[in-house]
């Protein structure tokens, strides 16, 4: 329900909402409390009805903090300190701002400057906390890790580990979607993003990779690749980041040796696109780079 408040020190008379229990409360005291002449308000120089007054005498804040709060807090059972310190009228009215503030749907700066009656954004900023909770979930929302990591899927050829055959034969394969990297160590690898078609890399149109395909005793994984901020525009930006990625791996010497530039003798580089299985769908047609 709407409540209205007096001028202060820093605002005019202004409306609110409040809980329901808390104006009803209010509005009932109200009707109460004995009859009572204006007085003047120190920080505004108005004459006004004290909220809070016993006959002329208005309830000082000495006597809220130190008398009446302490009382409260006992019949309700809960420690008059706290960490901060005492519990006191102040305190209450920062609790609800960064209560307010950390809420599930919560209110914005200027709504709470409003909801505190400040003149000034300044002034309300110092009532607010952010709670760890609020700031583990912005970091979640977010999404840092999950927006620079993509999943690989990976085989491991259980026949070649057993026979030992690993020192001379690949045995680890990397799903890149368009073909298979045999590098053991291809999280590692500047080119994941952007193939070149060296030593390691098995494209799925071969027969190698159908046999490959065909064993029944490979082990699927699936492995987490962090991305770098080029490879992960790459990914997501389309021909433009994907070229210029290539451009800046140019001279980069891959797993195998040779550098992009040196693949072919003419300087044309035949690359590998990156998988549209491994990208949003809706970005998975910007990636593909003309050839």
């Amino acid at each position: 329900m709407l409540h209205r408040y007096p001028g202060h020190k820093t605002s005019t008379e202004y409306t609110k909402p409040v809980d329901r229990v808390v104006g009803e409360a209010i509005t009932a005291w109200e009707r109460l409390r004995p009859t009572q002449e204006k007085r003047l308000d120190p920080k505004t120089g108005e004459l006004v009805h004290f909220l809070f007054s016993c006959g002329r005498i208005p309830v000082g804040r000495s006597y809220l903090n130190k008398r009446l709060i302490p009382i409260l807090c006992k019949k309700a059972g809960i420690p008059a300190c706290d960490v901060p310190g005492r519990i006191t009228s102040h305190r209450a009215r920062s609790t609800i701002a960064s209560q307010l503030f950390n809420a599930k749907e919560p209110m914005g700066l200027f709504e709470l400057q409003q909801f505190l009656g400040h003149a000034s954004p300044a002034s309300t900023q110092r009532y607010l906390r952010i709670t760890p909770t609020k700031l583990a979930n912005s970091y979640s929302d977010a999404g840092y890790f999950a927006r620079n990591i993509r999943a690989v899927e990976v085989l491991i050829d259980q026949d070649a580990v057993r026979s030992s055959a690993v020192a001379s034969e690949p045995w680890k394969f990397y799903d890149l979607g368009h073909g298979y990297c045999t590098y053991e160590f291809f999280d590692q690898c500047p080119y994941r993003m952007a193939c070149a078609k060296c030593d390691f890399y098995l494209p799925k149109e071969s027969s190698r990779a159908q046999t490959l395909e065909a064993k029944e005793n490979l082990l699927r994984l699936r492995q987490e690749i962090p991305l770098t901020d080029d490879e992960l525009a790459a990914v997501q930006d389309g021909v433009a980041a994907y070229e210029n990625l290539l451009t800046k791996l140019m001279d980069l010497p891959t797993p195998a040796g040779p550098s992009l530039r040196n693949i072919n003798g003419n300087g044309l580089v035949q690359v590998a696109t990156p998988s549209p299985h491994k990208v949003p769908r809706q970005t998975a047609e910007k990636t593909k780079p003309r050839m």
